[in-house]
C-alpha cells in the first residue's frame, strides 16, 4: 500500500520524503525555545515541536508554561517559517492551540482516550498519533479510525518504543511493528527514538534503522543544555548532536532514491 502525504504548512510528511521534527521536549523559555527552532531550521527540520501542557509521571516536576507558551510558538514559527507541533491531554486544548498551532499530537497515555481521539476527528488539523505505552499493533490501528470516523484523515503514526520486560533501555523500538502499522494502515509512520530508547547515543542509530526501514520521518527532542532540562534532558540530543545525525542521514536517504524534507523542498547533500 502506498504512504499517503500529509501536509503540514509548507512541508509534507510522507511520500518521498524523510522529514525530521525536532524541538524541546518542554519549551521553558524563549531564549531556549528560539536557539532550538533557530538551529533545527538551518540544518534541515520539516517541523518544530515542543511540549506546552506536560503529563509527568511525578506531579511535582515542571508541567509546562501553558498558555505562556503561546507567544513564544508563535515568534518560532514566523522566525523559522515552519509549522510547530504540540501534544494535547485534553480536549479543551483543541481550542487552546486553534490558532497558533499547526499539528496535534496524542501522546502514549491518550491513544486509548477515545473520547480525545473522537473530538480530534472533527478538527481538520493533522494528528499525530503516538502509540500507546503497552499497545497491540490492533489497537494503534483501530485509534485511527476513531480520528477518521469524524472525517479527519490526516493522521501521522508515531512509534515511540513499547514498554517490555527489558529495564536498560527506557522503552523497546518495535520498528517491524512500525512498517507493519504502515503498510495495514497506509498512513505516514514516524519514529521517536528519543523516547524509544531514552539514550543520545542510540538515538542516531535507530533514526537511520528507521530511514532504512522506510519509515517516513523521526521526531526528536533537542536542548542547548540537556544538563539543564525542566524535562527528560538525559534523553536530548544537543545542538552538535543533532548536527551529526542530520549528516549521517543524507547518505543513507541518497543510497534509497529518499530525500530529506526540509520546510516544503528536499536536500540531499
Amino acid at each position: 500500500m502506498k504512504t499517503r502525504e500529509i501536509r503540514v504548512g509548507s512541508s509534507v510528511i510522507g511520500g518521498s520524503a524523510f522529514s525530521v521534527v525536532a524541538g524541546p521536549c518542554s519549551i521553558e523559555n524563549q531564549k531556549q525555545l528560539m536557539t532550538v527552532a533557530n538551529h533545527v531550521s538551518e540544518r534541515g527540520a520539516a517541523m518544530l515541536r515542543g511540549g506546552v501542557f506536560k503529563m509527568r509521571t511525578d506531579p511535582k516536576s515542571f508541567q509546562g508554561l501553558g498558555k505562556d507558551a503561546l507567544p513564544l510558538i508563535r515568534e518560532a514559527k514566523a522566525a523559522t517559517g515552519l509549522p510547530f507541533a504540540v501534544e494535547v491531554a485534553d480536549p479543551s486544548h483543541i481550542e487552546f492551540f486553534a490558532d497558533d498551532v499547526d499539528v496535534l499530537q496524542v501522546g502514549s497515555r491518550n491513544m486509548h482516550n477515545y473520547y480525545l481521539l473522537k473530538e480530534l476527528g472533527k478538527t481538520r488539523k493533522p494528528i499525530i498519533l503516538k502509540r500507546g505505552l503497552a499497545a497491540h499493533l490492533k489497537e494503534w490501528i483501530l485509534a485511527i479510525d476513531y480520528i477518521v470516523a469524524g472525517g479527519n484523515e490526516q493522521v501521522i503514526l508515531c512509534e515511540r518504543g513499547i514498554r517490555t520486560f527489558e529495564p536498560e533501555l527506557r522503552n523497546t523500538v518495535d520498528l517491524a511493528g512500525a512498517v507493519w502499522a504502515q503498510q495495514k494502515s497506509g498512513f505516514p509512520v514516524i519514529l521517536d527514538p528519543s523516547h524509544g530508547t531514552g539514550s543520545p547515543d542510540l538515538i542516531a542509530p535507530m533514526a537511520k534503522a528507521a530511514l532504512a526501514a522506510g519509515l517516513d520521518g523521526i521526531m526528536v527532542e533537542v536542548h542547548p543544555n540537556p544538563a539543564c532540562a525542566l524535562s527528560d534532558g538525559f534523553q536530548a540530543l544537543t545542538l552538535e548532536n543533532f548536527d551529526q545525525l542530520i549528516t549521517g542521514l543524507h547518505p543513507i536517504a541518497q543510497a534509497l532514491g529518499k530525500k530529506i524534507s526540509r520546510n516544503g523542498s528536499s536536500e540531499q547533500k
